[in-house]
């Protein structure tokens, strides 16, 4: 089992955002229940999405195959998904595969319910 913390946020233009933040793996046992969740949350609660990975201290292809996914969801509804605070094992993962230049990625949650990428904060 993950445990998956769900907060609700309004940014200042008025959207409502979800912002999950899993604890432990995200690896095969447990990105399904976290792909579960992410598609509830899309499709039920808000297109805006945003994942706090402070608490994710390993990912495996499937924990990204879950990321991509939620992003997908959320692109078909021309919502937004963010993810923040990467994990250093974590992040190594995410610049092997590439998958730093696929996301949206911020260093804190503020940044990421800002809205302001990375590239575009200097």
């Amino acid at each position: 089992m993950i445990q998956i913390e769900q907060k609700t946020q309004t940014t200042q233009d008025g959207n409502t955002v979800i912002v999950l933040t899993p604890s432990g793996r995200l690896d095969i046992t447990t990105a399904w229940q976290f792909r579960l969740k992410l598609q509830e949350c899309i499709s039920k609660l808000s297109r805006h999405v945003v994942v706090n990975l402070s608490q994710v201290n390993f990912i495996d292809s499937s924990g990204l195959t879950s990321l991509v996914a939620g992003m997908r969801d959320a692109d078909k509804l021309k919502g937004s998904f963010r993810i923040c605070n990467v994990h250093t094992e974590a992040k190594l993962v995410f610049e092997v595969t590439m998958m730093d230049t696929v996301f949206e990625i911020f260093d804190t949650e503020e940044e990421a319910l800002e809205g302001v990428p990375r590239s575009m904060a200097s």
